[in-house]
């Protein structure tokens, strides 16, 4: 199949971080914004693993398209990690605890499950990730999530959604030219959703807690609005696709969504 490879290029981040970011951000609730933080606080150090689990194989791809788009997948993943990392920052300027979850999670995630994993795994796993974040992508684009965000939020993750989709294949091609067995495929698609969603929930959990209100002090009555399904809209969607024997991320007709809005902010 042939598959459309955009041009790719690494961008920085357009929103000045220091506008400051309201509490609950995503609508005035705090559920739906926690259920964003939450996987926030996973792509820094997500995405360093993805640079290097792909780096590792840069010297068994010929292809000089998909080298191009390599070195561009390593520089949009570092720019994305940069900026979460400054909105950590404003995170912790409200108050919030993060850094011994966020300890906890690289120690759990990257000094332990990414060492009992070959190279091929861990190659793998970073393939079905990006098939996830291009999913989430897909809907902060044009699913309306991020509608009632801050502008300083939704600036930050709608960029980084349309890289994502831009660079949606990288992952996945080189893991084809490396080794292309469906079994280490789906083997690394387990390991892949079984840590997305146990570290999601971990960091949701750790964020909601801090929201209760203590004894001393006035609780604030917020308003609930209810999320859209992350189980049914990224994970059952995500193994329905993704299962299939002849999966490609590029049947997922999404580029347009990305070459749109970075159009439209004249970053195309």
């Amino acid at each position: 199949m042939v598959t459309e490879q955009p041009s790719l290029r690494p961008r920085k981040p357009p929103v000045p971080f220091e506008q400051g970011l309201t509490r609950h951000w995503l609508g005035g609730a705090a559920v739906p914004t926690h259920i964003a933080n939450a996987v926030n606080l996973l792509f820094p150090a997500g995405e360093r693993f993805f640079v290097r689990s792909v780096a590792r194989y840069a010297d068994r791809i010929d292809d000089p398209a998909l080298r191009a788009q390599m070195k561009a997948f390593f520089g949009q993943e570092s720019h994305h990690a940069k900026a979460h990392e400054r909105f950590f920052e404003l995170l912790r300027g409200q108050g919030y605890a993060i850094d011994g979850f966020l300890r906890a999670y690289e120690k759990v995630a990257y000094d332990g499950i990414e060492r009992l994993c070959s190279h091929e795994l861990r190659l793998s796993v970073t393939a079905a990730l990006e098939h996830y974040t291009a999913i989430l992508a897909e809907d902060a684009l044009q699913g309306g999530t991020l509608d009632l965000a801050h502008p300083t939020a939704r600036a930050l993750l709608l960029w980084h959604a349309a890289e994502e989709i831009e660079h949606k294949t990288v992952a996945f091609d080189v893991l084809k030219t490396v080794n292309p067995s469906y079994a280490l495929r789906l083997l690394g698609f387990a390991v892949a959703t079984i840590t997305l969603s146990m570290f999601w929930l971990a960091a949701l959990l750790v964020l909601l807690v801090q929201e209760i209100p203590r004894r001393d002090e006035p609780g604030e009555r917020l308003p609930f609005h209810r999320p859209r399904s992350i189980v049914k809209g990224v994970f059952l969607r995500g193994i329905r696709e993704y299962v299939r024997r002849d999966f490609h991320p590029s049947q997922n007709d999404n580029l347009h969504l990305a070459r749109a809005y970075l159009a439209g902010i004249g970053a195309a």
